[in-house]
């Protein structure tokens, strides 16, 4: 379970971090300067000459530095080489720079080292004469021992019978938080029992980041090079998901979002859910064409992390997954036809857009990627009195996009908006559709699939719990997040995807016949 919702020390931190590198990058300094600001961030951010958070404050502060350099886009250092913590900041420094792999880090020495899975008698054990727990053991680990029970671990499968049937809770099983939060299995022990990321395994979701109780695990940022575009006069248009919606407590109208864009240096706003509506009505062109003539089912495309687990673990069900844009990258190319000299920032609540936007097909389109958290950090870093914020009237709402675009943000609703678009084509057609919300279930979902079990359906995957709304760059409780995005999708001033989309030609923005999602 995350910890969206709950102002916890290590949330603190981190936008801290985001907070700092951003008023680092609107100083606009170079050479020493900037050096001299980096290297002054982890004093800012934990002062003071005794460690509170851990026993050594020297610890502490390594710990920011390394979170420093990947907010700023930069490489973990090696822990057995000494290097400074400005080392690359001046590569770093340009307004040009895409996401370096891997994406995804673990900060080494803030690792708790917890142990992966362990079965464990607590001291609530009351040693009672039925001991259940033994009776259920299969390989018999469990043995009465001074009067309570005692578990040898050296035969124990952490199977967790055991926890099951003890009346009192005596038994607990435990797993590394980051480990039972990626559903793809691609977190272990390194020699050293910290955790260490399988890259061949892992698709950037960031769940692993969000579960973390040490803040030991973070992805990198754009905050750096994205502000050198403001500072250098690029136009940059700010591609908002729709996900948005609770993020930001003091910009709770859609008005003040696009005013506080604007102000941090945005030259105007765009709500993504106007390529969901593109989307939409693509994805059910594809399943009109597909199914089930040439495949047996069709998956939506929206979700990186879902279409690179599919890829990775049912490569071949890799046809299945449709090969329509996501709405991300059909706003981005919509608005780059509309100006060819402007750049693109997406700003949404999931780490793995960062990596689908580090493609060869897709960086020619989105420039940026910045999570809400980071987008909050850069908001305080400019000291905007959101409280006071003018307002532009005729600025309103951020784009005319239908409810079913909005809709994008929920598990469910990519699936929803399609089949509704396929009903309205042809009435007498029923859609079937299946939708999966974490990885570990989405995986369940395909290998159903696989055995034949969802032929001719639609099927929708979403990498976090929740959908998009659960993201982790996300701010907020996902579950106040859903009440108050059903209430803006009903808000919505169209209910038409293609009249929202106003007619915009989707195989001309469609144009590279071996576009990758």
């Amino acid at each position: 379970m995350s910890f969206r919702g709950i102002n916890t020390t290590v949330i603190q931190i981190r936008r801290q971090v985001f907070t700092e590198v951003a008023r680092m990058a609107y100083a606009n300094v170079k050479g020493e300067q900037a050096n001299h600001l980096m290297r002054k961030i982890p004093y800012t951010i934990i002062p003071g000459e005794e460690g509170k958070l851990r026993k050594d404050i020297f610890l502490e502060r390594a710990i920011v530095e390394e979170r420093v350099r990947l907010a700023m886009g930069l490489p973990t250092r090696r822990m057995d080489e000494h290097n400074s913590v400005v080392s690359g900041l001046e590569d770093a420094s340009i307004a040009d720079k895409y996401y370096d792999p891997p994406l995804v880090n673990v900060i080494k020495f803030a690792c708790n080292r917890c142990p992966e899975k362990l079965v464990k008698v607590s001291d609530l054990c009351q040693g009672c004469l039925a001991h259940p727990c033994m009776e259920v053991c299969p390989k018999k680990a469990i043995t009465w021992e001074s009067g309570r029970s005692t578990i040898d671990q050296d035969k124990c499968i952490k199977c967790g019978r055991c926890v099951g049937v003890c009346p009192y809770n005596a038994i607990v099983k435990t797993e590394r938080p980051c480990a039972a939060a990626c559903g793809m299995g691609a977190i272990h022990s390194d020699e050293l029992g910290r955790a260490e990321i399988d890259y061949s395994k892992c698709v950037s979701c960031g769940q692993c980041l969000v579960n973390c109780p040490f803040g030991a695990i973070a992805d990198k940022g754009q905050i750096y090079q994205l502000i050198q575009g403001f500072n250098r006069g690029d136009h940059i248009y700010a591609l908002v998901a729709p996900a948005f919606v609770n993020q930001f407590p003091g910009l709770a109208s859609t008005g003040k979002l696009k005013a506080a864009l604007k102000a941090v240096g945005f030259c105007d706003v765009v709500e993504v859910a106007i390529g969901a509506d593109l989307c939409t009505v693509d994805e059910a062109h594809d399943f009109l064409e597909e199914v089930p003539e040439k495949l047996n089912f069709m998956a939506t495309s929206c979700c990186p992390a879902w279409s690179m687990m599919a890829k990775t673990a049912f490569p071949d069900l890799a046809k299945n997954i449709s090969m329509t844009m996501t709405p991300m990258v059909f706003t981005a190319r919509m608005m780059k036809k509309a100006d060819p000299e402007a750049r693109m920032c997406f700003i949404g609540p999931c780490a793995a857009k960062k990596l689908e936007a580090s493609r060869r097909t897709v960086r020619s389109d989105v420039d940026f990627v910045l999570t809400f958290e980071e987008l909050a950090g850069i908001i305080e870093a400019k000291d905007i009195d959101v409280a006071n914020l003018e307002v532009d009237p005729n600025e309103q709402d951020l784009i005319h996009a239908s409810a079913a675009g909005r809709g994008f943000a929920q598990s469910g609703g990519v699936a929803k908006a399609v089949a509704d678009k396929i009903k309205e084509w042809h009435p007498d057609m029923d859609v079937k559709i299946a939708s999966a919300q974490g990885l570990a279930e989405c995986k369940k979902l395909l290998m159903l699939a696989k055995a034949g079990k969802y032929n001719g359906y639609l099927l929708e995957g979403m990498g976090c719990p929740g959908g998009c709304i659960g993201g982790a760059g996300t701010i907020a409780d996902p579950a106040r997040t859903a009440i108050q995005l059903n209430k803006y999708v009903k808000e919505a001033p169209f209910a038409d995807p293609e009249q929202s989309a106003f007619m915009t030609n989707i195989h001309v923005l469609k144009d590279d016949p071996n576009f990758e999602v």
